[in-house]
């Protein structure tokens, strides 16, 4: 029986995948989460195989939830399943221990496929994830490369328009470490000021960019 868990900050998305899973031979859903912070209690508690998760999450994101669940279980496997498809966030899921990465337009049978390899120990990409893997591995890195997870969580929650202070206590950090790591980002991306990182970060679909950015 694989064991799984349910991360995501929509109820109504978690009943829809509690349904779908509950229904299939061999899966048991043990426990559901709506954030980072009750997702590392919840796999402590529950022990779950497989943890499928968002990476739009009440406070810190997915990326700071995968960290702290890998540091808690370390043999849980990880599955993405996000509306989010940019390569940004791609490449940090699997810098952060994704062991899958599926985007939200999936139909429900390419879900349970995914689940079984990545409890089975293999990799699982929807097909608009591969061709973004495909494509980084012809055209080369972008700069988002350069950001460890944690970085990349810090930028995300600026250009999602949080104020160190927020993104301090949303991450469980001091405001202090959190400008360190506005500096190394500014540095590593060769911006001189949050302006120009909000803008990298739009143009870098870490926020849509039909909405103004910080919005």
């Amino acid at each position: 029986m694989t064991r799984i868990v349910l991360i995501d900050d929509h109820a109504v998305v978690r009943t829809g995948y509690r349904r779908l899973l509950s229904a299939e031979p061999g899966f048991e859903v043990v426990g559901e989460a709506s954030g980072a912070d009750e997702a590392n209690a919840l796999v402590i508690r529950s022990l779950p195989d497989v943890a499928l998760v968002d990476l739009s999450l009440k406070g810190s994101s997915g990326i700071e939830a995968i960290r702290g669940m890998l540091a808690r279980l370390p043999g849980l496997r990880i599955l993405v399943l996000s509306m989010h498809d940019s390569a940004g966030h791609v490449t940090q899921a699997l810098k952060s221990g994704a062991h899958g990465y599926l985007t939200k337009y999936c139909e429900p049978d390419e879900v349970i496929d995914a689940i079984r390899r990545v409890a089975a120990g293999r990799r699982a990409f929807s097909a608009d994830i591969a061709d973004i893997l495909a494509g980084e591995a012809v055209d080369g890195e972008t700069p988002l490369h350069q950001l460890t997870p944690r970085e990349f969580e810090v930028l995300r929650l600026l250009a999602h328009g949080e104020t160190a202070s927020d993104i301090a206590d949303a991450m469980h950090l001091s405001p202090k470490t959190i400008f360190n790591y506005l500096s190394l980002i500014r540095q590593k991306l060769d911006a001189d000021s949050d302006f120009k990182l909000l803008h990298f970060a739009a143009r870098h679909g870490l926020v849509e960019m039909h909405r103004p950015v910080g919005a």
